[in-house]
C-alpha cells in the first residue's frame, strides 16, 4: 500500500499498529518516488552450527569395511 511522507508522518503509529497486527506492509514515498517500505518484523530462527549440512551428502554403501581395492605403496 502506498502512502505518502506527509501522511505517513502524520499516522505513523497508527500505521506501525496496522503493520504489526494486520501482517501488512506500506511503501511511503516522496514527491511521488518510493523511499521506504514498512514491514511486520519476522524474528528469524537461529543459525545451527551443529548439524546444519545434515542431510547434504548420500551415502550408498558401507564406509566402515574395505573396498577390496590394493593400494601399493610407492
Amino acid at each position: 500500500m502506498l502512502i505518502a511522507a506527509g501522511e505517513f508522518k502524520a499516522k505513523c503509529l497508527q500505521l506501525m499498529n496496522d503493520v504489526e497486527k494486520k501482517q501488512i506492509e506500506f511503501v511511503v514515498t516522496k514527491r511521488g518516488r518510493p523511499v521506504a517500505k514498512l514491514v511486520p518484523y519476522r524474528e528469524k530462527p537461529p543459525v545451527r552450527l551443529f548439524g546444519y549440512l545434515q542431510d547434504l551428502a548420500l551415502i550408498n554403501a558401507d564406509i566402515v569395511e574395505p573396498i577390496g581395492e590394493i593400494w601399493e605403496e610407492m
